[in-house]
């Protein structure tokens, strides 16, 4: 079985003559504490991934090192170029690439991108479509490779709010 965390970054501050840069959008007050209580959720669940891999963009870097302070994953972290302006294709190849010794994989994003993967991957009518800042949707997939991964194969095991 492999396991994928998507972990949309928290809320950031709006887009503005002082900040016109998306890719350089810092996390907002609220962003910083709900960042922090995912955190606490993911390694209250013991959810500690085996690789991460986050977004270079401001935002999506605060997110994860507020989340794993909390968290205190001794996993490898890898800064994706790809993932900043990935579409759910574009991340399902990324996924299907990887090593296999990595059973949880957590992939830190933006969205549309991130919900538009949870559409993807899973099969249930139900999935929402909803997919909040600083959420983090757990997927399981009854595969041995990550290069099995395919659309629909996956399983909605949780969606994680930061309010829950």
């Amino acid at each position: 079985m492999k396991r994928l965390l998507l972990l949309r970054h928290a809320k950031t501050e709006q887009a503005n003559k002082d900040t016109p840069a998306d890719f350089s959008r810092a996390l907002t007050e609220r962003g910083r504490a709900d960042a922090v209580a995912m955190g606490q959720q993911l390694a209250g669940k013991a959810y500690l991934p085996d690789l991460i891999l986050c977004s270079p963009s401001a935002r999506t870097r605060q997110t994860l090192e507020l989340v794993n302070r909390e968290l205190r994953s001794p996993s490898e972290c890898r800064y994706v170029d790809a993932i900043y302006a990935a579409g759910a294709r574009q991340l399902l190849s990324l996924l299907q690439a990887l090593q296999d010794k990595a059973d949880m994989v957590m992939v830190v994003g933006d969205n549309p991108a991130l919900e538009d993967s949870l559409g993807l991957l899973t099969r249930e009518a139900t999935t929402p479509r909803v997919f909040p800042p600083a959420a983090v949707a757990v997927i399981d997939f009854d595969i041995s490779a990550w290069r099995e991964i395919a659309p629909c194969t996956g399983a909605l095991a949780e969606l994680l709010r930061p309010k829950n």
